[in-house]
């Protein structure tokens, strides 16, 4: 098993090296969602009536902090409001902005035409295969972790 952990390690290293790539590549780009913040983005969108900031670290789990930030630059951006919390006025919901859909529609298209062209030559069983793969290593990441990173309510 050691032999076959280093493998999938040097691969999740190479897959992460492509991420980054990735992201780099949408941000120069399309430069209308700060680089690293689709995901905060899909995220706050994910919830119909907004979310607090400190769920957003927990469902990322990032630092309240580096959420704090991520967050002001998707205000500031126009990508996300902050909205009164009526249930307790000295904390705000964090709403997508219709300008905050808008770029993550195009960042979606964006992201999907990358994976189609990557995905070309696969049949659609190779791809279902992987999916399901991905899933499942990332549930028993969290449960090796001893984290819960609420998986399933992100999707």
């Amino acid at each position: 098993m050691e032999t076959t952990a280093r493998e999938l390690g040097i691969r999740l290293f190479d897959l992460l090296k492509s991420v980054r790539v990735i992201k780099q590549r949408r941000a120069d780009d399309r430069p209308s969602v700060p680089i690293g913040m689709v995901g905060m983005l899909i995220q706050i969108e994910q919830r119909a009536t907004g979310c607090h900031a400190r769920e957003l670290a927990s469902r990322t789990g990032l630092d309240p902090s580096t959420v704090s930030r991520a967050v002001a630059s998707l205000v500031s951006h126009g990508l996300v409001e902050r909205r009164a919390d009526p249930a307790d006025r000295r904390a705000s919901w964090l709403a997508i902005t219709p300008k905050g859909r808008s770029a993550l529609a195009d960042a979606h298209g964006w992201y999907g035409e990358l994976l189609e062209r990557a995905l070309a030559d696969w049949t659609p069983g190779e791809v279902a295969a992987l999916c399901a793969a991905l899933d499942r290593f990332t549930r028993d990441l969290d449960v090796a972790l001893g984290t819960n990173n609420n998986l399933e309510d992100a999707r």
